[in-house]
This record gives C-alpha cells, sequence and structure tokens, in this order.
C-alpha cells in the first residue's frame, strides 16, 4: 500500500471489521487501524479505507534512515493504551 505500512495480524475475531464502505481521503500519519483482521499504522498522511482506532507518534518511515523503515517482517509489535497521553 505504501513504504512503511505494516501489516500486522490477526486480530481476534471480535475485532475483525470489513474496510470501510467509503475511504477517507486523508487520514493522518500515525493513526493506528483495523480492517479485515489485521492492523495498520498509516507511514504518512495518506488515503485509507480502515477504521482508525490510535494514534502513535513513532515515525513508521523515514526515506533518510537506514533502514528506512520502523520495523521488519518478523517484528513484535504490542500496543499500549494511554491515559490522559500518559503511558500507564
Amino acid at each position: 500500500f505504501a513504504p512503511g505500512f505494516p501489516y500486522i495480524g490477526s486480530l481476534p475475531a471480535a475485532l475483525r471489521l470489513p474496510r470501510r464502505s467509503t475511504p477517507r481521503s486523508s487520514v493522518a500519519a500515525g493513526s493506528v487501524a483495523i480492517a479485515a483482521g489485521l492492523t495498520g499504522i498509516y507511514p504518512a498522511r495518506l488515503p485509507g479505507g480502515w477504521h482508525l482506532i490510535g494514534q502513535t507518534n513513532l515515525s513508521m518511515f523515514d526515506p533518510m534512515a537506514d533502514p528506512p523503515a520502523l520495523l521488519a517482517a518478523g517484528d513484535g509489535v504490542r500496543f499500549v493504551a494511554e491515559a490522559n497521553g500518559v503511558v500507564p
């Protein structure tokens, strides 16, 4: 879909949603989203048809970095909920 966009899966059945019927014209970089049994993180401001569930301040893709993508195949990802902007 886009450089640095990680497809993270698979989601439990209770969280599986189809893609939105109408994609958004613009989704902010760092948006965490779910669709079709996967989780993804938008690496840049892009159009998108996934359901938004959160946000990260991490830069998922930097073409000047080595490597340019923050995540590589096989990396583990753990999502942590924030309360009032503070990670518990």
